[in-house]
């Protein structure tokens, strides 16, 4: 039986080019799709932007495996529902990770379009996660076979239609077989080093990018302890997230951290280590995965953040778009903006964005 057309976004890395090739081995009918969502300003004359440099590694990787290869601008949808999201999330001294939002409403959105006006109907990407249809008949991400490399967090947001059209040929692998395959088949991207920053600050200077992006205003104001005494003067709410303790610029004599930003009065409340932990947290904007909902008493796994490794946790309804989420052990640096994903079994249950810790 013929295999179905399938579109593989190519960024040009390691990654999403072997799951291309291993689509392509499987028989599927692969076409690469090249997405560009930010071009930088002001470069030096004569150096190429990175997504010129994206372009032309996913070109050379496409004619590699003899897989036709198209390049789509998406460069107004991105800036947005990503770049304006992000900007705006942290002038209201939020931390979001526009991962989640760029995986849902760019990455998926975008190229189901795509692969629609090319005759597509199933997608792929070069992420370390897997899909599964659960016995009832949910579509659910299951985590990665290794877990230093998964991504399952950042694709919490993924609707029952994407996740039935998606595949991701990397959830088997660990990143090391990934690279042996790509040196292996000489495939021309073998050696090119992994990205780690956020695609459209590869500085992960953020406060400087938000400024050069926005009219906005970004007043210093107040350090103020958790008692509301003032510490001392910040440089703008831009620059500070929950837990942080470099870069405050406070002589205490002691260890000190953010404990909480405050946009409408512009203050940014300064504890001890201990006032960072919270027992809980509210989280919005909720999706359900290998669950049809969520219910009192549902015990998962909860990870608030990429690299947070998880912990034990109650859920309970508060609302209707609004859960609460009660730990077992308080957790440090609960962070509004950031997501909570939930886990059972290595399945996502699903997830949502947290509006703020739960002190009691």
């Amino acid at each position: 039986m013929d295999k179905k057309k399938i579109i593989v976004g190519m960024s040009g890395g390691v990654d999403s080019s072997v799951a291309a090739y291993l689509l392509k081995e499987e028989g599927y009918d692969v076409i690469g799709v090249t997405m560009i969502n930010f071009r930088e300003k002001n470069l030096p004359e004569g150096e190429r932007s990175s997504a010129e440099k994206m372009v032309e590694d996913a070109k050379k990787v496409a004619a590699f495996l003899g897989i036709p290869h198209h390049v789509v601008d998406f460069c107004p949808q991105f800036k947005e529902n990503v770049i304006d999201y992000f900007i705006n999330e942290y002038l209201f001294g939020r931390t979001p990770n526009p991962c989640v939002v760029c995986n849902r409403y760019i990455k998926w959105k975008a190229m189901m379009e795509q692969g629609e006006k090319l005759g597509a109907e199933l997608i792929a990407t070069g992420h370390y996660a897997q899909v599964e249809q659960l016995p009832n008949g949910r579509y659910a991400l299951k985590c990665s076979v290794t877990a230093a490399k998964d991504q399952t967090y950042a694709l919490y947001g993924l609707t029952q239609e994407q996740l039935s059209r998606t595949r991701m040929p990397l959830g088997k692998y660990t990143k090391d077989q990934i690279r042996g395959i790509a040196a292996e088949i000489g495939l021309p991207v073998a050696k090119k080093p992994d990205s780690m920053e956020i695609c459209f600050i590869p500085d992960k200077d953020y406060a400087r990018f938000i400024e050069e992006n926005t009219d906005a205003v970004i007043p210093k104001g107040n350090y103020v302890s958790t008692s509301g005494e003032v510490l001392g003067e910040h440089q703008g709410i831009i620059h500070y997230t929950v837990g942080q303790r470099k870069g405050l610029n406070l002589a205490m004599g002691r260890p000190v951290f953010v404990t909480e930003i405050r946009p409408k009065v512009n203050e940014v409340v300064i504890g001890d280590g201990g006032d960072v932990f919270a027992p809980g947290l509210r989280c919005t904007k909720i999706n359900a995965m290998s669950v049809p909902e969520f219910e009192n008493g549902m015990e998962v796994i909860a990870k608030i953040r990429y690299n947070h490794r998880g912990a034990p946790a109650v859920i309970e309804k508060a609302g209707q778009d609004e859960l609460l989420v009660r730990f077992k052990e308080p957790q440090r640096a609960v962070t509004p903006g950031q997501a909570v994903v939930f886990y059972q079994d290595e399945y996502v249950a699903g997830g949502g964005i947290i509006e703020g810790p739960v002190k009691e």
